[in-house]
């Protein structure tokens, strides 16, 4: 069967199909969005970015009819295809949410109910589709964005399927019913380059076959700059400077337009290049008599359904002290295996791992914790991995008090130095950390991390939850201490554009395996393996201001 989806002619009528004008919003009594204006026309896109904070979400919600009933308040114009919705009851506006407006929020993992299977959740959009045949439809759906095997999707629970699936089972959702706008809200953030990549593809597919306009909101300038043909920046709730994407970026207006575009790293990928350069390190060559980590032939295999399959195949690669060693690939490339194994919470089944010399296999509980003192972990997401309970400055004492570090006095100025170190003023040591930004709340993290004055800290992902502006922020930090403090970084990443930024060797992994090794100035700009050319193609273009 055929879905009964708009179909784009053949040439867009360029009238608006969503207007926003003079729109303002408060929570209660506090102002979050100041007259904001823009206009999608028909088959067209439009990004929204800025820091969190700014009001995208906001905007978005707004359009949708979504904010909290309570204390959410929205005044100007907000019209699709002419009717102002702001002015419509809920009941009016009802049918219009999902049918005309469709929706891709950020987070897929909370966005579907897990104890329901996806085919049940499935056919609550293919209701509002209105089709005689809901499951042939969904299954078409499915196959519409490139779910492989739809029929297992179908009857598969959220758990059962990766990220980007659950992603796609959304973006199928979202055009069921044949909306003629589309409002996706971060919605590759959380996801592999390569990943992210084929949601984009797929947007502007969807995009170009069925006429629906994009309505995308991001942080990531470089995503804006390949991907709408329009750009509105938002600061504080206010547009900074709104425009056709490519004159923006060719040359942005406002400083703050300027400073996200630095700091974005696939624009600006040669950000602490010149600082590594100055550092005179080898880090490939350097003589192994001076490495801090040294993985040789490492495997690791895990029993699924009755059967091993291997995690870790044969990995080796080792890190001179001082220097950044970045593990890069996709999900299920093998990284967060190889750091477990690194820090002693899985054993290989073959293989060796020293740290400074000292084997980190075979070692008792008592001699993992001497070595683990001076190996620490920032995790990938700050607000999960800082417990809600207790205040920062306990957070940051924590390892001082598992080790018995010092007296009690010694304890608290060791917090302050920490805290001083990542650029917190003490006064936050009283604070809880919903009371942070994201930023501040990573920042936390590290100094966790500092506070025994570690050889080597593993950084697992530690800023793809951030905005860039946050992100460069928390490696401005993690780049001076390295400097100061002589620290070695294992950093885990699928984002090669930051890779080029802040390491000096790389490994990348797939399925297990080192496919590629080097310095990563050789291996991404000469890389030998279709893989890593795949990830580095996948890096949103680097130059705005002409096509890929």
């Amino acid at each position: 069967m055929t879905l009964s989806l708009p179909v784009r002619p053949d040439v867009v009528t360029q009238t608006a199909l969503l207007r926003v004008e003079d729109l303002s919003v408060a929570y209660g009594r506090t102002p979050v969005v100041h007259d904001v204006s823009f206009s999608i026309p028909r088959g067209g896109s439009l990004a929204l970015i800025g820091e969190s904070g700014s009001g995208k979400s906001t905007i978005a919600r707004s359009v949708l009819r979504l904010l909290p009933r309570a204390t959410g308040r929205a005044h100007g114009r907000v019209e699709l295809d002419g009717t102002d919705v702001l002015r419509l009851s809920e009941r009016a506006f009802r049918p219009l949410r999902g049918r005309r407006i469709g929706f891709v929020p950020q987070d897929p993992a909370h966005a579907l109910n897990p104890v329901r299977t996806i085919g049940s959740q499935a056919h609550e959009a293919a209701a509002l589709a209105g089709v005689a045949d809901e499951r042939a439809a969904i299954l078409e759906a499915f196959e519409r964005v490139g779910l492989p095997d739809p029929r297992r999707v179908y009857d598969s629970y959220p758990h059962q399927l990766s990220g980007g699936m659950l992603q796609r089972v959304l973006i199928a959702l979202a055009v069921l019913p044949g909306p003629q706008l589309l409002v996706a809200d971060e919605p590759t953030s959380a996801l592999d380059v390569t990943i992210q990549k084929r949601i984009l593809d797929l947007l502007g597919e969807l995009r170009d076959d069925l006429g629906i306009g994009l309505l995308l909101i991001t942080h990531d300038l470089a995503i804006a700059a390949e991907r709408t043909d329009e750009i509105v920046v938002l600061k504080d709730g206010r547009i900074q400077e709104a425009g056709a994407t490519r004159a923006v970026f060719a040359a942005p207006a406002s400083a703050y337009t300027r400073q996200l575009q630095a700091d974005a790293p696939a624009l600006n990928p040669d950000r602490y290049r010149r600082d590594l350069d100055d550092r005179g390190v080898d880090a490939w060559t350097t003589d192994t008599g001076s490495t801090r980590i040294e993985v040789r032939e490492v495997s690791k295999s895990f029993v699924v359904d009755g059967a091993a399959r291997p995690a870790v195949a044969g990995v080796s690669f080792r890190v001179p002290p001082g220097t950044t060693h970045a593990l890069v690939g996709e999900s299920g490339s093998g990284k967060t295996t190889t750091v477990r194994l690194l820090l002693g919470l899985d054993t290989p089944d073959a293989g060796e791992i020293r740290v400074d010399g000292e084997p980190v296999t075979g070692r008792t509980p008592a001699q993992l914790r001497g070595i683990r003192r001076h190996l620490q972990l920032v995790y990938q997401n700050p607000f999960t991995s800082l417990d809600p309970t207790w205040s920062v400055g306990r957070i940051v004492r924590e390892p001082l008090d598992r080790y018995r570090v010092g007296t009690r006095a010694d304890r608290a100025t060791a917090v302050a130095e920490a805290l001083d170190a990542v650029g917190l003023s003490t006064h936050l040591a009283r604070r809880r950390p919903d009371a942070l930004s994201g930023g501040q709340r990573q920042r936390v993290a590290i100094a966790r991390a500092l506070v025994l004055e570690p050889d080597v800290i593993v950084l697992d992902e530690p800023t793809s939850a951030l905005d860039v502006t946050v992100q460069a922020g928390v490696f401005d930090v993690l780049r001076r201490l390295q400097r100061e403090r002589g620290l070695t970084y294992l950093f885990v990443s699928h984002d090669l554009a930051l890779v080029r930024q802040i390491a000096d060797t790389v490994s990348v992994l797939k399925d297990g395996r080192v496919v590629e090794a080097g310095r990563v100035a050789d291996v991404l700009s000469h890389p030998r393996e279709e893989y890593t050319r795949a990830l580095i193609d996948a890096i949103p273009f680097r130059d705005p201001r002409s096509p890929r």
